[in-house]
């Protein structure tokens, strides 16, 4: 069932909850997995595991600034894409942070909600054409 859950979209968060770029980011547990959700300083939501990929610290300590969430155990730094941007303890010329990745999920922002897509990257579909696309997010409610 989890597999079949992950080829949809999921709305994982209010918009409204996540407002500032640069912002605290904050944790999720969607599906059975451990998230944390963050706005870099482009305002793009990002949704990435909660465990650094290096020693595994939770990224929800990370700071969140200039355009990624930063680990506070060895400052890799990793933008929405889950992509490593900095690693500070490497030499300029070391190419060391194009192999780390952590993993990330694709969101889109609609309706005052923030989306995720957490199945394969080769599967999937554009997020759908619902009714609640067409009304603005002061017709919606969330109880």
């Amino acid at each position: 069932m989890g597999d079949y859950a992950r080829r949809f979209w999921v709305p994982v968060l209010l918009s409204e909850d996540l407002p500032e770029p640069d912002g605290a980011p904050l944790r999720l547990r969607i599906l059975s997995e451990n998230l944390v959700v963050f706005r870099d300083s482009g305002g793009r939501a990002g949704v990435v595991a909660e465990a650094c990929p290096h020693r595994g610290a939770s990224l929800f300590f990370g700071r969140n600034e200039e355009s990624g969430l930063c680990c506070v155990y060895h400052g890799w730094k990793f933008d929405a894409n889950g992509a490593c941007v900095d690693m500070p303890s490497e030499p300029a010329e070391s190419n060391f942070r194009h192999k780390v990745r952590t993993k990330s999920y694709r969101t889109e922002e609609r309706a005052g909600l923030i989306w995720a897509y957490m199945g394969p990257d080769d599967k999937a579909p554009s997020l759908p054409g619902l009714e609640i696309f067409e009304h603005p997010a002061s017709h919606m409610s969330v109880i």
